[in-house]
């Protein structure tokens, strides 16, 4: 279904991501490299790594200690959370960490797939085009289970701290 710029707003804050900017793209069929998926994974590592810049988003997403440290140092990358293309692949998005972006996976990620595949058949297809590395919506970001905040600012002085030592 082909999508106006307004119909595409409406259709993206219907799915819960009213903030989330959107891109009209002209997907053109593109050949991807039989070796993509080991460089995605060198890439996706590279990305979790460059996040040292984005520490105060991921302290909104209230993650554990562990998966904290284990995502800013590109060692694994927490559950529910995904890393997308913003341009995907097979319509000649590259395989490079400005063409990625994080969410969490549920509803966000699985409700950007549902918004793409909406369009299926479209000319013109509408992408979500977050302006962060992190996507998360304004209202999430009011505040989460509470718990110790103590802990948190330790984590994000920890993570400052290893951005800084990387001279990022």
């Amino acid at each position: 279904m082909q999508l106006t710029a307004s119909t595409a707003e409406k259709l993206i804050s219907e799915l819960g991501m009213n903030d989330l900017p959107l891109v009209a793209f002209q997907p053109k069929s593109a050949t991807i490299s039989p070796d993509w998926f080991t460089q995605y994974k060198q890439i996706c590592h590279q990305f979790m790594a460059s996040l040292t810049d984005s520490v105060e988003t991921l302290a909104m997403m209230n993650l554990p200690e562990n998966d904290f440290m284990n995502l800013i140092m590109g060692r694994s990358i927490p559950e529910n959370l995904s890393i997308r293309f913003r341009i995907p692949l097979a319509w000649g998005g590259e395989l490079s960490v400005d063409n990625l972006f994080m969410c969490k996976t549920f509803p966000h990620s699985h409700n950007m797939d549902i918004f793409i595949l909406s369009q299926s058949g479209s000319s013109t297809v509408w992408l979500p085009a977050p302006v962060q590395k992190i996507y998360l919506p304004a209202h999430t970001l009011g505040g989460g289970e509470g718990g110790n905040g103590t802990e948190d600012r330790l984590t994000e002085t920890i993570a400052s701290q290893i951005a800084a030592n990387r001279d990022m």
